[in-house]
């Protein structure tokens, strides 16, 4: 592939071992301002982004994000807070009268918060710098409250971690996509039945050279891992606790 910005797109994986060595400061101050070159809606930045640099922060936060030791390990861990704190909070010092932010405020922040973070890892991947998404940043919102000082109208979107892959991880295999014809629609939206479901997993698997792959057992596993999860549940519960506080009309 001819365009190093596609090529970087189509090589970057998960990055979970990291070496031993430093991102500098130089490094870290691209991998930031490509984030806030992110678009934005109506250029508001509804986002903070929080740079841990506490090492004992970053090994609470390996504990509490579902005890992954790597989230410790990693030379820079950024949290993507989508944030309407700070605009209500200069609406009324400017005597606006704003009103209380709701639903569509904080959907707004999320989607500019995750914009702007995987602004980051593109960046950091065009510097050699793998990354990690955390996910679990959205659970334990009692703990994470506390840990961060996150006001009432600032929610973690994103954890990233960043750092210089292994050579095992560099070399592993990156897990094959869906087709195309799964996920791109055309004008309006196809609900697939059962048997085109089945036909669009098998397919991956087979790119994947999965030969003993067996639909309805990969399906109950996974959904079982993943979706009747624990952890998914309890981020179920801690994004709730969340939007409690944007619920306003």
């Amino acid at each position: 592939m001819d365009n190093p910005i596609l090529q970087s797109l189509w090589d970057r994986k998960s990055t979970r071992v990291f070496l031993e060595k430093p991102i500098t400061k130089e490094a870290q101050e691209i991998i930031l301002g490509a984030a806030m070159q992110a678009p934005t809606a109506g250029n508001q930045m509804l986002y903070t982004i929080l740079q841990i640099t506490d090492q004992n922060l970053k090994e609470r936060l390996a504990e509490t994000c579902d005890h992954q030791p790597f989230i410790a390990k990693a030379p820079l861990v950024l949290v993507f807070l989508a944030d309407f704190q700070r605009w209500y909070d200069a609406f009324a010092s400017a005597g606006c009268h704003p009103r209380l932010p709701a639903e569509g405020d904080l959907m707004l922040a999320v989607a500019d918060a995750c914009i702007a973070a995987q602004n980051s890892v593109v960046a950091a991947q065009s510097l050699g710098i793998g990354s990690c998404y955390i996910g679990d940043i959205l659970e334990q919102v009692e703990i994470h409250r506390e840990l961060l000082d996150l006001p009432d109208y600032v929610m973690p979107a994103a954890m990233v971690v960043y750092g210089y892959p292994t050579d095992q991880q560099q070399n592993r295999k990156k897990p094959e996509r869906f087709a195309p014809a799964y996920i791109v629609q055309e004008n309006r939206y196809h609900t697939f039945s059962a048997s085109e479901h089945e036909k669009w997993f098998c397919e991956r698997a087979e790119r994947e050279k999965q030969t003993d792959f067996s639909y309805p057992s990969y399906m109950d596993a996974f959904c079982k891992r993943k979706y009747l999860s624990a952890f998914s549940r309890e981020m179920s519960r801690s994004v709730a606790v969340y939007l409690e506080k944007f619920k306003h009309s």
